[in-house]
C-alpha cells in the first residue's frame, strides 16, 4: 500500500486594518472554522497555528492529508418487482436508480431483506484531491466567522469584516488556485506597511512566521506578540522606577493594534494626580490605550507607557507626540471633576425624572424611587441600616447626570462614591453608591458591605423585573439590557457573602412595583434566576476550592424540593454531594427511584397516614418503625439546616428499605394492604424528599 503524500496547507487573509476589540475573536474563530470544513471533508491532518496581526488573519495546517480517502457506496434501489417489466426489460425506476449510480443497468446488483429483494448498487467513490477542496472549505470557513457587520468595497458585491487586499492559499509549495472575496490567490504576502511595504513571496507554509518576521518585520503570532509587549512594558517601566500596570483586556487591545511593537515611556503633569485614580487609569487605558504606572507604594505615577507600531531614530519626539495628546485629555477630566463637585448628588435627584430609563418603565427617578423602597425592605435581611440602605439607593443613580460620566460612562458609580464624600454623606452610603453595581463582569468581586449589598441586590431584581414585565428577556445573544449578569450578580452575591433571603417574595415585591404588569412574569423570573443557577455550578470550568462539582442530575434534585433561599440550595446541594459518596447512597438512590415509579402508577392520593394493625410483613413493620424513629432527627436536621446529618440519618434506612423491597408485595391483591404500603411509601419519599428528591438521580 502506498503512503498517502502529506503537506502543510497556510492560509492568510490579508486587509485594511481589522477591529482591534474583535481581532482575537476572528483569529480562533477562523481556525476553528477551517478545522471543521476539514473535518467534514474527511481530510485529516496535524497540528493547526493561527495567527492575527492588525493587517492578516492566517491558519496554518500541518500535515494536511493531499486527498480524501476512497468510500465504500453501498446504495438501495427500487423492488425488484417494480424493477422490471412484463417483457422483462428494465423500468424507468431501474434506468433512473442506474444513472444516479453512474453504471448501466446490468451493472446492477440485487439484495434480499426481510420486505423482499431490491435492485443494489456496491462502489467505490474515489476521494477529491484537497486543493479542490480547500477553496470551498475556506470559502464556508469566512462565511461562518462571527461578523455583527460586514463591509463590501470597490464595486464588487464581496463582504467581509474589512476590505481585503491579498490572498495566500498555499499547499506544500504550490498556491492553490482560487478567487475568494474577490480577490485571486497566491504566494504573496505584505510585511510591515512602513517598515517592509513590498510584497513577500510564501516559499512553504511552515517558513511564514519566520519570513514576516525577518523580512517584514511582523511578529505574525498574537501570543508572542502578546507577551513581546509585556516584557517591554514591566522593563520600560522598571527603568523609569515604577511597576507597569497591566490589564489583561487592554494587553490584548494594544496587541491587536501593533505588528512590530516598541514600547516607550511618557509623562504628565503631577498636578493631574490629585484626580481620582480611577479618572487617571480610565483616561489612560481606555482613551489613549497607555499602561498606567504606580510606584513601590502603590501610588499612581505621573508617567505612562505607550506601545508604537515601529522603532522611531527619533524616540523623543515620538514620547513628545504621545504627551501631547494625552494632556487635553487630564486636562479635560480635571475641569469635569471640579465643575461636578459644584453640585451635590442630592440636588439632581429630581432631573433623574426628565431621564427616560425605558419608555414603558419610566424614568430613572421612578426607578431609583422602586429601588429605594425594596432596598429599604431589604436591609434588615442583609444587615443593614434600613435609612441608610434607602439614601444609598436615592442617590445610587445621581452621578449618571455628570460631565465626568458623560465623558466616561464605565465610571458610573465610581464618581458617584467620590461626589458622596465630598458632598459630606456617610461612608456607608457613599461606598454602596460605588458597590451597587458588582459584580460587572465574571472576575468582578460582589459588594462587601450591608449598604452596598441591598442597593445590589434591589437595583437588579428592578431591572430583571421590570423587563420581564414588558417581555424583553434575552434571547440567543442578544441582552441589551444585561439581565443575564444582573441574575448572576445576585446568585453570586448570595452565594459568596453567604446572605440567607428568601427570593419569591423579594421577585413578587419587585413586581409588584413596576408600572407595567404581565401575567405570570413572577414564575417566568423566578425559572430564568434559576437557571442561572444551573449555569453558575455547572459551567464551571473545574471543581471549587472544596472540590466541588454538581451534576446536572444533582441540581434538578435540589430544585424539585423547592429550597427556599440560594443559601439553603447551596447547603442542600453540598450535603448531597457528601451524601453520594456514602457507600449506602447507590441504593438509598435506586430506591427512590422505584418508589417514585410505584406511586406514579398508582392510583392518585396524597395521604400517607399507616394504619399499624395493617402492616403484617416484618419487614414492613421494621421499615415503619424505623422510618418513625428518624422522623424526629431528620425534621430537625433540617428546620435546622444541618443537611449533612440528615442525610446521615436517613442512610440508615438502607437494610430496611432493601429488606422491604425484596420481600414484600406492594400492589398486593388485597386493597386495604395496597393503600398502606402505599402511604408507607409516600412517607419514605416525603422523609427524603424534605431535602432533595434523589428519583432524580441516576441509578
Amino acid at each position: 500500500m502506498s503512503r498517502i503524500a502529506r503537506r502543510d496547507f497556510l492560509l492568510e487573509i490579508g486587509t485594511e486594518e481589522l477591529p482591534p476589540r474583535a481581532l482575537r475573536e476572528l483569529e480562533l474563530a477562523l481556525a476553528a472554522q477551517v478545522q471543521a470544513g476539514l473535518k467534514d471533508a474527511d481530510l485529516t491532518h496535524g497540528a493547526v497555528e493561527s495567527f492575527a496581526t492588525p493587517r492578516r488573519l492566517a491558519v496554518l495546517v500541518r500535515r494536511l492529508i493531499a486527498r480524501q480517502p476512497d468510500r465504500e457506496i453501498r446504495r438501495r434501489g427500487p423492488p425488484l418487482a417494480s424493477a422490471v417489466d412484463a417483457n422483462g426489460a428494465p423500468t424507468r425506476a431501474a434506468l433512473a436508480f442506474a444513472q444516479s449510480c453512474g453504471v448501466e443497468v446490468g451493472a446492477l446488483g440485487q439484495i434480499e431483506e426481510p420486505k423482499g429483494t431490491f435492485l443494489s448498487f456496491v462502489g467505490v467513490r474515489a476521494g477529491a484531491a484537497t486543493t479542490d477542496l480547500l477553496p470551498g472549505i475556506v470559502q464556508r470557513a469566512l462565511e461562518a466567522l462571527p461578523i455583527p457587520k460586514r463591509m463590501r468595497w470597490g464595486s464588487g458585491s464581496s463582504e467581509f469584516v474589512r476590505p481585503v487586499h491579498w490572498l495566500v492559499l498555499c499547499y506544500g509549495a504550490e498556491a492553490v488556485a482560487a478567487e475568494i472575496l474577490g480577490v485571486r490567490a497566491g504566494l504573496v504576502t505584505y510585511g510591515h506597511r512602513f517598515l517592509a511595504p513590498t510584497a513577500l513571496r510564501i516559499r512553504s507554509p511552515a517558513s511564514y512566521a519566520a519570513r514576516l518576521l525577518e523580512r517584514g518585520f511582523v511578529m505574525a503570532d498574537f501570543h508572542g506578540r502578546r507577551e513581546r509587549i509585556r516584557e517591554q512594558a514591566v522593563a520600560v517601566a522598571r527603568e523609569a522606577g515604577g511597576t507597569a500596570l497591566i490589564g489583561e483586556a487592554l494587553l490584548d487591545e494594544v496587541t491587536a493594534l501593533v505588528e512590530w511593537p516598541v514600547a516607550l515611556t511618557g509623562a504628565f503633569e503631577q498636578r493631574f494626580l490629585a484626580l481620582p485614580r480611577e479618572v487617571l487609569i480610565s483616561t489612560l487605558e481606555l482613551h489613549q490605550r497607555y499602561f498606567p504606572m504606580q510606584d513601590a507604594e502603590g501610588r499612581l505615577m505621573a508617567r505612562f507607557i505607550a506601545v508604537a507600531n515601529l522603532p522611531s531614530r527619533e524616540p523623543a519626539r515620538v514620547r513628545e507626540g504621545n504627551e501631547r495628546v494625552v494632556r487635553p485629555r487630564l486636562s479635560d477630566a480635571a475641569f469635569f471633576y471640579e465643575q461636578d463637585r459644584k453640585q451635590t448628588l442630592e440636588s439632581r435627584r429630581a432631573q433623574l425624572n426628565s431621564v427616560t430609563y425605558q419608555a414603558a418603565l419610566g424614568s430613572v427617578g421612578q426607578k431609583s424611587a422602586r429601588v429605594a423602597q425594596l432596598a429599604e425592605q431589604l436591609a434588615p435581611q442583609v444587615g443593614a441600616p434600613a435609612p441608610l440602605a434607602r439614601r444609598a439607593a436615592e442617590l445610587s443613580k445621581c452621578d449618571l447626570l455628570t460631565q465626568m460620566v458623560g465623558e466616561f460612562p464605565e465610571l458610573q458609580g465610581v464618581m458617584g462614591r467620590y461626589y458622596a464624600l465630598s458632598d459630606g454623606e456617610p461612608a456607608e452610603i457613599a461606598e454602596a453608591i460605588r458597590e451597587h453595581y458588582l459584580p460587572r463582569g465574571p472576575a468582578d468581586s460582589v459588594p462587601a458591605t450591608p449598604c452596598g449589598i441591598a442597593v445590589a441586590l434591589a437595583d437588579k431584581l428592578d431591572t430583571l423585573a421590570g423587563i420581564f414585565a414588558i417581555g424583553q428577556r434575552p434571547s440567543g445573544t442578544k441582552d441589551p439590557f444585561g439581565l443575564r449578569r444582573a441574575a448572576i450578580g445576585i446568585l453570586r452575591i448570595a452565594l459568596e457573602r453567604h446572605i440567607d433571603f428568601d427570593l419569591r417574595p423579594l421577585i413578587a415585591k419587585a413586581v409588584a412595583a413596576q408600572p407595567v404588569q404581565a401575567e405570570a412574569t413572577e414564575v417566568l423570573l423566578q425559572q430564568y434566576i434559576l437557571e442561572r443557577l444551573r449555569s453558575i455550578y455547572l459551567e464551571r470550568p473545574a471543581a471549587d476550592a472544596q472540590g466541588f462539582q454538581p451534576t446536572a442530575e444533582m441540581f434538578d434534585a435540589i430544585l424539585a424540593a423547592e429550597p427556599h433561599s440560594i443559601a439553603d440550595f447551596d447547603a442542600r446541594l453540598r450535603a448531597l454531594g457528601a451524601f453520594l459518596q456514602l457507600p449506602e447512597a447507590a441504593r438509598l438512590t435506586a430506591a427512590n427511584k422505584r418508589v417514585a415509579n410505584i406511586l406514579r402508577k398508582a392510583p392518585m392520593g396524597t395521604d400517607d397516614s399507616i394504619a399499624p394493625d395493617r402492616l403484617r410483613e416484618p419487614v414492613e413493620i421494621r421499615l415503619h418503625d424505623e422510618m418513625h424513629a428518624m422522623q424526629e432527627p431528620v425534621t430537625n436536621a433540617i428546620a435546622r439546616r444541618e443537611y449533612t446529618a440528615a442525610f446521615g440519618h436517613l442512610a440508615q434506612l438502607r437494610t430496611a428499605v432493601d429488606a422491604f423491597f425484596d420481600q414484600v408485595m406492594v400492589m398486593d391483591e388485597d386493597p386495604r394492604l395496597r393503600a398502606n404500603r402505599l402511604a408507607l411509601l409516600r412517607r419514605l419519599s416525603r422523609l427524603f424528599g424534605g431535602i432533595a428528591d434523589l428519583s432524580r438521580l441516576p441509578g
